[in-house]
């Protein structure tokens, strides 16, 4: 057994070893939009861009949310808001912003199509009576700075990218919660690669639902929304029926810029991230695999410090330090307290809890409630991207 555990900690230690340099090097491979310069703007006439957002009971955070679209530097903006079968004051909340702000539009939608989930749909439609050579899709509670859109637009049009995605800073109130924003980043990096994405040669793609910034003949191209209709991972499969065409895209560091305030509480959490399951395509064998790969990898080692000795104690050792490693880098890039890289397990094993709770249910109801709509499992799993 002795011997097992330390080919084992060697194993662990060069795979961990190997995704802390695949994460350096990719991140160096990320610009940020702090460092674009968007005064080649100023030249010529700018395009118009479309700002969508989909909005279902946001009535805490719609209004700062539409105030930054509404303070962005950029004149030629159009700004269609759907209020998607909010039972909240959501839609009166649209209508008094709206009432004062004429380059806003609310679309208020009472019913869902079959066949549609419910924020692609409304999506879908907004971009039906979109206007600019842009769309900008983002959720209803995420927050930019001015520039923002400027920036953006800059950094597409100079490089020539059809479908560009900048990721915000994640904000949670508990030292829990940001542990796990560090732990899901980690996995969203290493299965994702988004700076693999702007390699044309490479089948990599991204999409980030807070910011998808798209040319409005390139979303045509690909289908629309209809494409994606039932997938609950709507902003990052967007980005993959973009890429798989044959467009350019990219993915920026925009914590600078934009941030979300993502969950209140842990509960709040676990049941709004039941949609990770779609990210793994439903698939059972998909879960367990993942999930036995976290525990053997993140959560293995720091168990192991405290039963092993020897030679082997040392390399667990190691591998415990290269994890933290990997969390403190990842924190920083989130622009997330380093202090929190001591939770990182716990936020793991939240991780593994939330991707098998969402998959169990999902079986047991046969179905996935999803923002207060029930999706039967088989139309979603037919959606297949």
């Amino acid at each position: 057994m002795h011997t097992f555990l330390l080919y084992l900690a060697v194993v662990i230690l060069l795979i961990v070893l190997s995704g802390n340099l695949w994460l350096f090097l990719g991140a160096r491979m990320i610009v940020r939009l702090q460092d674009v310069d968007a005064a080649s703007l100023s030249d010529g006439p700018m395009p118009k861009v479309t700002v969508i957002v989909a909005a279902r009971n946001e009535q805490c955070h719609i209004e700062e949310a539409l105030q930054s679209l509404l303070n962005q530097d950029y004149d030629e903006l159009q700004i269609l808001v759907v209020n998607d079968r909010s039972t909240d004051r959501t839609g009166e909340i649209l209508d008094s912003v709206a009432e004062k702000n004429p380059q806003l539009k609310v679309i208020h939608l009472t019913e869902l199509p079959a066949g549609w989930l419910g924020k692609n749909y409304a999506l879908y439609c907004a971009a039906q009576q979109a206007t600019g050579d842009w769309l900008l899709f983002t959720d209803a509670d995420v927050v930019m700075a001015p520039s923002t859109v400027r920036r953006a637009l800059a950094y597409a049009r100079a490089n020539e990218i059809d479908h560009l995605s900048v990721f915000p800073e994640v904000k949670m109130p508990t030292w829990f919660l940001k542990a796990f924003v560090i732990a899901f980043a980690v996995y969203f990096n290493l299965f994702i690669q988004p700076w693999k994405a702007k390699d044309p040669k490479s089948k990599a793609y991204v999409g980030i639902g807070a910011f998808n910034l798209v040319r409005a003949e390139v979303y045509r191209a690909v289908g629309t929304h209809r494409v994606i209709a039932m997938r609950l991972d709507d902003d990052i499969k967007l980005g993959k029926i973009v890429k798989h065409n044959g467009y350019r895209q990219e993915m920026l560091n925009g914590t600078e810029f934009i941030y979300v305030p993502w969950y209140s509480s842990v509960g709040e959490l676990i049941d709004g991230t039941m949609k990770h399951f779609a990210g793994l395509d439903y698939s059972v064998l998909a879960v367990m695999a993942a999930t036995t790969a976290i525990l053997v990898l993140n959560v293995w080692p720091f168990v192991a410090v405290f039963v092993t000795a020897g030679s082997t104690w040392l390399m667990y050792i190691a591998v415990v330090l290269a994890l933290l490693w990997q969390s403190w880098a990842t924190a920083g890039q989130l622009k997330i307290s380093r202090d929190h890289i001591f939770a990182s397990v716990l936020g793991v094993l939240l991780y593994v809890y939330i991707l098998w709770r969402a998959m169990l249910l999902a079986l047991i109801n046969n179905g996935i409630s999803w923002r207060g709509t029930r999706y039967p499992l088989a139309e979603l799993k037919a959606n297949k991207v």
